[in-house]
């Protein structure tokens, strides 16, 4: 079959998110390969998904493990070969399920042969493919500028006696974008990956491509403001406002260059991670018929688990994103997972599966992260045992990604299954107990729980396709309709802990209960509805709207 059938597919599709180092090792060097993916893709075939995004796989020396690319043309031999590639396309395919695959744009590594060329000398060819600088006066930075690893964001090249930019790594030099012949370099590595037959694009960082031209400094930011993504006020990234250093408007032209590419090939899709100073508004302006299919933020990626804030986040949103589509996720590689980040130590399967739920019931697309669907916590990586340079140089205010990104756990042995060498990361004896061929078995499992609901939520047009509007609910319900043209359904989530109960609204008449979905269910009688906790209530509406205000 042609996973292009449907040059859509991608509106309101479940997508797999593979960190491959974790996934599956076959050949016993402790790290996840691409032909342990292929072995384990019945498994992601049978949670009901659309799609698979695998994290880099391509040519690297790791430093950021794949996210400091060599060889965007490559596979690392870490990982297999081109033609293992091949094998899981088909396999992928053939399975129903569509590929999507990371591509870091704005940066390389430093061993990429663009890059060693170019810090040889002001005037070789590659000379201005990345964004360098002359020093101060007095030899220091040009800029004010800082790397969200920490520290300054410029590295001196005594070759060529300037800095060069690194937005995170020291040994992730930037590309210049300003730069045609970077573009259309750029452009040519895309294609051929769409020309191997890939699905979709996921691209990192994408509001990084461009710089501002002029260097202006970084205006400083308030202390009580110096929040963000995966950084807090010991990191000095954070004193900033990042006016300059990234999300320039020259950047949406070279979007409406990469979709014209796209769109020369029937139901390939672009998914843009975009972190900027106001990421929703960013990914408004850059997810649009002409830019990029969909785009996801940070914002549910943070430690709010209120519905108040969830309401308002995915509002804001709405509002502003008049012809995008929008995709959401809680959980990835970089952050904590979203068991531990938004219960605790003494989460529960009842709220992993409802976790699922709730992402999977918002107006757009969603990524899954490798593990969500057992419930996995964060695991507590010793220091000793620590791989993220991100980690290790802000132990122990801030331990990094690893506890994220621990290997998969598919059965109860020795290394979970994982692999037969030692692990490149340790698997957590919590995670042992709750592993993929245990949870097979147990009809109450995570596991179970999400195949249900996803397997029940493919059969509901209203929560793959349809709008979105909330309704007032005492905190912590999140409520809201989901209508198309052909259904209306009503979702009701207790994000608690606890028993609560509510009145629907009038205009809520004559509900009836959809079951299926898996999930706690809620009690309805005489428009009362009581919830248990991380209880949840499906219920198909009549085809009415509710009041309108009275015009003259």
């Amino acid at each position: 079959m042609s996973a292009r059938n449907s040059q859509d597919w991608w509106r309101g599709a479940v997508i797999y998110q593979i960190y491959p180092r974790s996934f599956q090792d076959t050949n016993g060097d402790g790290v996840g390969d691409l032909p342990g993916i292929i072995d384990r893709l019945d498994h992601v075939a049978s949670l009901g998904v659309d799609a698979v995004w695998i994290s880099p796989f391509f040519r690297s020396p790791m430093a950021d493990f794949g996210y400091d690319i060599a060889d965007y043309r490559d596979v690392d031999p870490l990982f297999g070969t081109l033609d293992d590639v091949d094998r899981l396309l088909d396999k992928a395919h053939a399975l129903g399920i569509r590929v999507m695959i990371d591509q870091v744009l704005s940066h390389t590594s430093d061993q990429h042969a663009w890059f060693r060329e170019s810090r040889m000398s002001r005037d070789n060819p590659k000379a201005d493919w990345y964004v360098w600088a002359d020093p101060s006066p007095d030899g220091t930075p040009p800029n004010n500028w800082m790397s969200l690893f920490g520290g300054v964001a410029w590295r001196w090249e005594p070759r060529r006696e300037q800095y060069y930019l690194h937005n995170f790594l020291a040994s992730q030099p930037d590309l210049n974008f300003h730069n045609p012949e970077v573009q259309r370099a750029t452009l040519e590595n895309v294609q051929f990956w769409l020309d191997r037959g890939v699905d979709g694009l996921r691209l990192d960082a994408i509001n990084f491509c461009f710089h501002d031209r002029q260097l202006r400094d970084n205006p400083p930011k308030p202390a009580a403001l110096r929040t963000g993504r995966g950084f807090s006020t010991d990191n000095p990234y954070a004193y900033q406002y990042h006016h300059y250093n990234n999300t320039q408007p020259e950047n949406l032209p070279f979007l409406e260059s990469l979709r014209a590419l796209l769109d020369r090939y029937p139901g390939a899709t672009t998914l843009g991670e975009i972190s900027s100073e106001d990421s929703l508004a960013t990914t408004a302006e850059y997810v649009t018929p002409a830019r990029l299919h969909m785009g996801y933020s940070f914002e549910l990626l943070t430690d709010d688990f209120s519905a108040g804030y969830i309401r308002h986040t995915v509002e804001r949103l709405e509002s502003t994103m008049t012809e995008g589509w929008p995709c959401w996720a809680i959980s990835n590689h970089d952050v904590r997972r979203a068991v531990t980040r938004w219960g605790g130590t003494g989460a529960t399967p009842a709220l992993a599966k409802l976790l699922v739920a709730l992402v999977c019931s918002l107006r757009g697309s969603v990524c899954l992260y490798q593990g969500e669907e057992l419930g996995l916590p964060e695991a507590d990586v010793p220091f000793e045992a620590l791989r993220d340079p991100y980690g290790i140089a802000f132990w122990p205010n801030f331990k990094g990604r690893d506890g994220c990104r621990t290997p998969m756990p598919w059965t109860g042995d020795t290394n979970g299954g994982f692999s037969d060498g030692e692990p490149w990361l340790p698997v957590p004896a919590e995670h042992l107990g709750i592993n993929v061929r245990a949870q097979e078995t147990d009809p109450a499992s995570t596991l179970n729980g999400v195949r249900a609901f996803l397997r029940w939520r493919s059969t509901q047009p209203a929560l793959r396709q349809g709008a979105i509007r909330f309704i007032d609910a005492p905190e912590p319900v999140l409520a809201f309709v989901r209508e198309t043209h052909e259904q209306r359904v009503l979702v009701v989530l207790n994000l608690g802990d606890a028993p609560v109960s509510m009145t629907l609204p009038s205009w809520a008449h004559a509900p009836a209960s959809l079951a299926g979905h898996g999930l706690a269910q809620a009690h309805f009688d005489s428009g009362r509805l009581a919830l248990p906790a991380h209880g949840a209530w499906y219920a198909q509406l009549a085809a009415v709207t509710e009041p309108q205000p009275a015009t003259a």
